[in-house]
């Protein structure tokens, strides 16, 4: 991988990271529209560790209350009841399906889910749910003729059934295109949850999933195409452009709906369906670097 390509795939990373539109399936399209190989799981994995960094950083005081108030609660039962440290709690166990999901399907999360047309279909069918997702947050927050407007949830009525859907919610975001903003995004949306509500859980139950997931794939980092120095350079792009990403969409979602992102990801995947019938992409392009 030239430098070249780890900038770009870097600030592909960091743009697409925390908007409901899938990062590893920018990377893969970004790769293969190019004529580029395909980085890999083990690169998109590394780069996110840029993007988690900015979520650390970001919400550091968010964090840090919460793993506070965690940690004393270890010690202290009238703790417990504290709703940073359940937050903790609720994080912990939010992150358990994907866990076990990424480390059963490894194999196929590196192999046959990086084929093109499995994106394209992934890109549109959960931009449809998102969509629809989207569409029932709005009736609750305008009402209508013969609706009153009805409230929303927030963190606080978060509990552990809820944080396990999240969870799955989040895992399905091993297949690429999925994204697991988006995946996660909606299933709040679906439970009830504000937009900024579901949002910010979403990245908080991100941080020990993608930490995790990068560090388990440090040990194949400098193999094949993909050497170390790129890497890094392309997970600090990531970074930086990620952080930027974060400030603006969280302001975004407190006033915007998700349309425009969901009409973004059905052209895509329509474009992406065309380009692999008409021959122009192959469906595999770029795996046997991978």
């Amino acid at each position: 991988m030239s430098w070249f390509e780890s900038f770009i795939l870097g600030l592909v990373q960091g743009l697409t990271e925390f908007l409901p539109i899938s990062s590893s399936a920018h990377l893969r399209l970004t790769a293969a529209f190019a004529g580029w190989e395909d980085p890999g799981a083990a690169f998109t994995a590394i780069t996110q560790i840029g993007t988690e960094t900015a979520v650390l950083i970001y919400f550091r005081k968010d964090i840090a209350r919460i793993v506070s108030a965690w940690f004393r609660s270890l010690f202290d039962k009238s703790m417990r009841s504290d709703h940073d440290a359940q937050m903790g709690w609720l994080v912990i166990v939010g992150s358990l399906p994907i866990g076990i999901l990424g480390v059963t399907f490894k194999d196929q999360i590196e192999g046959p889910f990086r084929d093109l047309r499995l994106i394209a279909t992934t890109l549109i069918v959960m931009g449809i749910v998102l969509g629809i997702a989207d569409r029932l947050a709005a009736r609750d927050e305008i009402g209508g003729r013969h609706r009153a407007i009805r409230e929303r949830k927030s963190l606080k009525e978060l509990g552990v059934r809820d944080g396990l859907i999240f969870g799955f919610c989040q895992a399905m975001a091993l297949i690429p295109g999925v994204s697991r903003s988006g995946a996660t995004i909606s299933g709040g949306l679906f439970m009830g949850y504000t937009r900024e509500a579901a949002a910010r859980y979403s990245f908080l139950l991100a941080i020990p999933a993608v930490l995790a997931s990068g560090v388990f794939e440090l040990k194949d980092a400098g193999e094949g195409h993909v050497s170390w120095g790129p890497t890094i350079f392309a997970t600090i792009i990531a970074f930086v452009v990620g952080y930027a990403v974060i400030a603006w969409f969280m302001k975004f979602i407190t006033t915007k709906s998700f349309m425009p992102f969901v009409i973004y990801r059905i052209a895509l995947g329509i474009l992406l369906f065309v380009l692999v019938g008409a021959g122009v992409l192959s469906p595999h392009a770029g795996e046997s670097g991978g």
